[in-house]
């Protein structure tokens, strides 16, 4: 901290007002650059006619060019001594304006941060803090903070200006068409979403998403930025939810539930989820293991999930490291029907860059278990929807949070599968098997990505990959735990490599790739050969 004696004075004289100070000419003055959101500079600077921190007893320019002269200097000094050490400042007052219907406890809220700062450079990285997190709300069109001196009587002091411009249409909407990885297929979703109906930061919205594989999803959603005296937002969800896994495991899923986010924060996520779900088999051919899931049941679940993600991109990394655990606990409601379940997973990710044409090595482990609990758990299946699937038309490199994907594996395409119902005539059905998954998985992946030396694909961020994969399902329920082997589970990994085509974009990442199977077994959906996957932000 800088000596007391040499404090910018920050009291404007009593016989005219200070001007609000720019932070925004200060961020430029440091690093180039900076976002026109984090501090909007007033153009009365030019015109002269107010000061920068100017002493109390500081006689008045004669002239206007004199006055602009004089605070330049002193602006230039200030500069440099932000160069050199901090500048001792504290904040004052917190002044909102333009809110018209957004309550001024929202926005209080997002700005708690600017009372603990000490020094003026904490104050230029506080303010750029509450911008971002004002307009992630959502509810304002523009954001502008402005830095002024605080009263006369308490030098040493500044209030920081808020002013908003809420948003003039708070009904939006949008429509799209993606593709559905875990599916395979294709979706097309609707949603309409209104902002700040209330004044609470509230935002409400419902969606409708059709998928080609005869999938639905009609949900509706509530988000609160502050509720009552907590600390983070609060979400709640409800869903109809129509999946249509006959193609692969010969069963429908129907889920009617609510979501309730319970906590969220830069590592941590608290998320209470209950849920009626019906599973059917409208074929009549579902296999043995199936048919005994078929029926109604109740899904009470707690999950917790934490999370740091330190790479420089999430469609591209080519440093930093990632780690993604998820622990869920179901089967909290005191019901015969309620599925009871203990489900852990987790991800790691590492990304080292090798330092020419953007080269970087990206390795990844991930694996899982889930087990019931209860009287006699260990004779007991696990359900067939909380169960590990491997496989889909998603790249393992975006797929951060647990095993899922395997390149050149089709969805659903490997692990324990049994044969499906016999026809009436006696003959098998075609389809052959039903893919039962898991209670265990483990995947590992192997990325090295690099430029092309073409200028065009460079400046499009099109690059190649080489890569390779491994990844396996085991059975643990109804007492396969006591056959397990970790010998037999490696030498049963199914591996796969290969190299492609990279297209990144801001919404998904595409790959062509070509991909060899190295090692599959008889049942298992893979096959050599080219392939296109698409992969969501």
């Amino acid at each position: 901290m800088s000596n007391p004696d040499s404090v910018p004075d920050l009291t404007p004289p009593d016989s005219e007002r200070q001007k609000p100070f720019d932070t925004n000419e200060i961020d430029e003055e440091e690093d180039n650059g900076g976002d026109e959101n984090d501090v909007e500079d007033d153009d009365e600077d030019e015109d002269g006619n107010d000061g920068v921190f100017r002493g109390p007893n500081r006689p008045k320019p004669q002239s206007r060019e004199a006055r602009f002269r004089s605070e330049k200097l002193k602006m230039e000094s200030l500069l440099q001594r932000m160069k050199t050490g901090p500048v001792s400042v504290r904040v004052h007052d917190v002044i909102i304006k333009g809110n018209t219907k957004t309550k001024d406890h929202i926005i209080e809220a997002e700005t708690e941060v600017l009372n603990n700062v000490g020094s003026m450079q904490e104050l230029l990285k506080a303010s750029q803090i509450v911008n971002l997190r004002l307009q992630a709300l959502e509810i304002f069109d523009s954001v502008k903070i402005t830095l002024d001196s605080g009263p006369p009587e308490l030098p040493g002091t500044a209030n920081v200006i808020i002013e908003v411009v809420e948003t003039a249409n708070p009904l939006s909407g949008q429509i799209g068409a993606f593709t559905k990885a875990e599916a395979g297929s294709s979706i097309v979703e609707g949603s309409l979403k209104y902002k700040n109906l209330f004044g609470y930061g509230d935002l409400w919205d419902g969606s409708l998403a059709y998928g080609f594989d005869h999938s639905t999803e009609l949900s509706a959603g509530l988000y609160l930025p502050r509720f009552k005296g907590l600390v983070t937002p609060v979400t709640a969800r409800a869903y109809l939810l129509s999946q249509d896994w006959l193609k692969f495991s010969s069963y429908k899923e129907r889920t009617m539930g609510l979501s309730l986010g319970l906590f969220s924060s830069e590592h941590h996520d608290v998320a209470y989820n209950i849920a009626w779900r019906t599973l059917t088999d409208p074929s009549q051919v579902a296999s043995r293991f199936v048919r005994r899931q078929l029926g109604h049941n109740l899904l009470s679940s707690l999950k917790y999930t934490f999370k740091v993600d330190r790479r420089n991109s999430t469609m591209r990394p080519t440093r930093g490291y990632a780690f993604v655990s998820t622990t869920q606990l179901g089967g909290l409601v005191p019901n015969n029907r309620s599925l009871r379940f203990l489900r852990q997973e987790f991800d790691i990710r590492y990304v080292v860059p090798l330092g020419f044409y953007r080269a970087a090595l990206n390795f990844g482990v991930s694996g899982g278990v889930v087990f019931p609990w209860g009287n006699g758990f260990s004779s007991k299946p696990s359900s067939l929807p909380e169960r590990f699937f491997l496989g889909g038309n998603i790249s393992p490199v975006c797929a951060l949070g647990g095993p899922t994907a395997l390149w050149g594996f089709k969805t659903r395409g490997l692990g324990p599968t049994e044969p499906r119902r016999q026809v009436n005539d006696g003959t098998a059905d075609p389809s052959g098997v039903d893919y039962l998954g898991g209670d265990l998985a483990f995947t590992a992946l192997a990325d090295l990505s690099f430029d092309l030396p073409f200028r065009w694909f460079r400046e499009k961020g099109i690059h190649a990959h080489v890569f390779a994969c491994a990844g396996n399902v085991a059975k643990l329920t109804e007492n396969e735990y006591r056959n397990f082997s970790v010998q037999k589970f490696v030498e049963s990994l199914r591996s796969s490599v290969g190299v492609g085509l990279v297209v990144p974009t801001s919404f998904f990442r595409m790959e062509l790739n070509y991909c060899y199977i190295m090692k599959k077994f008889d049942h298992d959906r893979a096959k050599t050969g080219v392939r296109l996957t698409f992969s969501a932000a």
